[in-house]
């Protein structure tokens, strides 16, 4: 099993280099990521030199985007939700930007968790508009709590790479069942489950060789294509529709 995930993560790193391309602006260096946002254009940050060491920003763009697409994120509630994803990944924001600063040596790390925070923020609010009540992530935190799941949100592992992941959700171990981590999906698609299947093998070497991983995909909007299923469970992911999410409940609530 390790080696054939050391090749996995040998092939994630080889597509990430082939796929970054690089253009100097002024004193700015844009990177071009093989990340797709939700319009389906690769996630673009920006870097520069500052005290002897980089800082990375998405210039406003995560943010920005959102709120151009009607998602409202003022009230107190998102706002929370907001940073305690952002704390998640040592992500700063200034303005509207997400950012972060580096050394030499954490660079990747660093770059990686801005990464991950505009992938996650991107998909956590989404469709959040101001005549949506709930957000998705809301909506499983709620039916965790009417069913008595007892749960410990925005918990980070560090994953045998280095790098960090956030998962939404994570059930602690019972005499009936393992621990169990969860990653919320508003917007299922080949790019979302890529990025959870990393997450996962990439940490599940690193925990007890029990635990699972659990993605809850939201298909209150549109069907979750078949392709997304196999692709999470070929990796041990067990994918819970949003819909059917009463037929998991007592392995997560045990």
């Amino acid at each position: 099993m390790i080696r054939e995930i050391q090749i996995l993560i040998d092939d994630y790193y080889a597509w990430l280099n082939d796929k970054t391309v690089l253009n100097q602006i002024d004193k700015w260096v844009e990177i071009t990521t093989p990340y797709l946002d939700r319009h389906n254009d690769y996630l673009q940050i920006y870097a520069r030199e500052s005290n002897g060491g980089f800082v990375l920003t998405d210039d406003g763009y995560t943010i920005e985007d959102l709120a151009h697409s009607g998602c409202n994120l003022e009230s107190p509630k998102r706002q929370d939700l907001l940073q305690m994803t952002l704390n998640g990944f040592g992500v700063q924001i200034d303005g509207r930007a997400l950012q972060v600063n580096a050394s030499a040596d954490n660079f990747a790390m660093r770059k990686h968790n801005l990464l991950q925070a505009m992938l996650a923020v991107n998909d956590m609010f989404y469709m959040a508009g101001p005549t949506v009540v709930n957000i998705f992530y809301e909506d499983v935190e709620a039916w965790l709590d009417l069913h008595d799941i007892r749960h410990t949100p925005k918990v980070k592992f560090t994953g045998q790479t280095g790098y960090d992941h956030l998962f939404d959700f994570v059930i602690p171990k019972s005499r009936q069942h393992p621990e169990r981590l969860i990653r919320t999906v508003n917007r299922p698609s080949r790019s979302t489950a890529e990025n959870v299947v990393f997450a996962w093998t990439d940490t599940k070497e690193v925990r007890t060789p029990e635990s699972r991983m659990y993605a809850l995909l939201n298909d209150s909007e549109k069907k979750v294509d078949h392709t997304v299923m196999a692709a999470l469970r070929n990796y041990d992911v067990k994918p819970v529709v949003w819909s059917q999410r009463d037929g998991s409940r007592m392995e997560l609530a045990a």
